[in-house]
């Protein structure tokens, strides 16, 4: 991502050039304060225009007025705010997003004084992640860059107090920078980025104060990972496991831990995917980049929290030394799986990382993050995750996360009739049972290595990547899952 898009904070004042953002409701008027500011002329002229665009004023409806009379600026870009009721359940971020999309010329003003709504300095650092989030590109590939591009231009956010507001943004800046620490993991190529280079960007973490460990293949095959190691074998690139720990918390305190599937690049194996859109599977990765992401975003606004984060990073490809259907592989727990398709990787890579998490750690709980079937597009399509867990408290707490950052999650069944679908006739359970059910028989083979420890599994297959534009994302990595587990820690677990 460029450097080139700045975010500033000023008083309220005067503005001489640029574009200038205002906000108004239904009734076409912006606040007291700002119609004291561009004065009588352009809250006429904003009456006049709107009559003329058919401009209500309702939410997230804009009208721009080039070279508005009364004012110096270019533009005069007009915001809707809609009634009553949509003031009240105002997303700042996604407005920070919207007015970054409308502001997309090299320099705007933002007038923070909205018409019937309060807005705080947590809410003004909201505003200004949101616009940075939609600013986003990646362009690291491109020879020829465009210097007016989406990641370009300087938004300046008027408020009241912009010291308060510096203050609380520095904590969100960590966040948005593990926002696009994900996204820019999950868009690299796969030729770029195998699991010995995924590994490493975690162990830049340390930078930050976060401890890193590295298991190469052979400290796998020490502990007995052998469900991720049949995975990673059909590459000539090794696997890794990289555990992440951030100890802000109570010195003693268990841990609450973040589990992410790290799949680098996924061919299906033997069982080799449809040529159409294999390109995509260079994404399969997203749970491990959004732990990553995540841990970033605790260390660097000092999380009061003991932190694991771990990823299982394997690359599955159809080798002649490639695991195939019909062969038994026996994890770290011991317990033995069946390969019954060797597309349902990803479940065996987890299996061997969330055993070791639980028995090392003993955390507190344990969530996993993976891009595990397709499934769950079936189910949800591309709004929501799919959210299995054996904890109705964790399960509700993630849900309630999820509807204040935007980042929502749907409880799907998980019972003891898709824990009997995955019963083999040679070894304790296979890692497939077909196309029914996929992903609560798949959410019901992680159940078997987390013991009796609360956990919860994100299938964040339809959201991590392709996912539909938002105001905050226009890219085809949206960073899933970051806003939501730090708003998690913040708000149950920290000290």
């Amino acid at each position: 991502m460029a450097d080139s898009f700045k975010i500033d904070f000023q008083p309220h004042g005067a503005v001489e050039t640029g574009d200038l953002v205002v906000f108004v409701g239904e009734d076409l008027k912006p606040s007291d304060a700002v119609a004291r500011q561009i004065g009588p002329e352009a809250v006429d002229l904003i009456a006049k225009a709107a009559a003329a665009e058919t401009f209500k004023g309702k939410a997230k409806s804009s009208m721009s007025i080039v070279v508005p009379a009364g004012l110096s600026v270019d533009r005069l870009i007009v915001i809707g705010l809609g009634g009553e009721k949509d003031r009240a359940g105002l997303d700042f971020v996604q407005l920070g997003g919207l007015v970054a999309g409308k502001a997309n010329g090299k320099v705007a003003t933002v007038a923070l004084d909205l018409p019937g709504v309060e807005i705080t300095p947590d809410a003004v650092a909201d505003i200004a992640l949101g616009a940075q989030l939609r600013r986003y590109s990646f362009d690291r590939y491109k020879t020829k860059k465009d210097d007016n591009g989406p990641d370009a231009g300087r938004l300046v956010l008027s408020v009241s107090d912009p010291a308060a507001v510096k203050k609380i943004y520095k904590a969100r800046e960590g966040l948005q920078q593990g926002v696009v620490l994900a996204r820019d993991l999950v868009n690299e190529p796969p030729n770029v980025l195998g699991p010995e280079e995924f590994a490493a960007r975690a162990q830049a973490l340390i930078k930050l104060g976060v401890e890193v460990e590295i298991l190469d293949d052979k400290a796998m095959r020490k502990l007995g990972m052998q469900a991720l190691l049949g995975v990673a074998q059909g590459s000539v690139r090794g696997g890794r496991v990289a555990i992440m720990r951030w100890n802000g918390g109570k010195p003693g305190d268990s841990p609450i831990a973040f589990i992410g599937k790290g799949v680098v690049f996924d061919s299906g194996g033997i069982s080799i995917k449809p040529g159409a859109g294999m390109e995509d599977m260079k994404g399969d990765m997203a749970g491990a980049a959004c732990v990553v992401g995540l841990m970033h975003a605790l260390a660097s606004r000092k999380a009061k929290a003991n932190v694991v984060g771990a990823i299982g990073l394997v690359e599955n490809m159809p080798d002649g030394n490639a695991q195939r259907p019909g062969d038994i592989v026996t994890t770290m727990s011991g317990q033995t799986i069946e390969i019954i398709n060797t597309d349902a990787e990803g479940r065996l890579v987890l299996a061997d990382v969330l055993w070791y998490v639980q028995d090392r750690f003993k955390p507190k709980f344990m969530i996993d993050l993976a891009t595990l079937t397709g499934a769950i597009l079936v189910a949800l399509a591309q709004e929501y995750a799919g959210l299995f867990s054996n904890d109705d408290e964790l399960a509700e707490r993630l849900t309630a996360a999820g509807k204040a950052t935007g980042e929502r999650v749907w409880r799907m069944p998980l019972g003891p009739e898709f824990d009997k679908m995955i019963e083999s006739k040679f070894a304790d359970m296979k890692n497939s049972a077909g196309r029914f059910g996929g992903s609560s028989t798949a959410a019901a083979l992680l159940q078997r290595f987390v013991n009796d420890v609360p956990w919860a599994h994100l299938d964040i297959a339809g959201t991590a990547m392709g996912s539909p534009a938002t105001e905050i994302n226009n890219g085809w990595s949206s960073g899933w899952g970051v806003r939501l587990l730090d708003r998690l820690v913040r708000d149950h677990y920290e000290a």
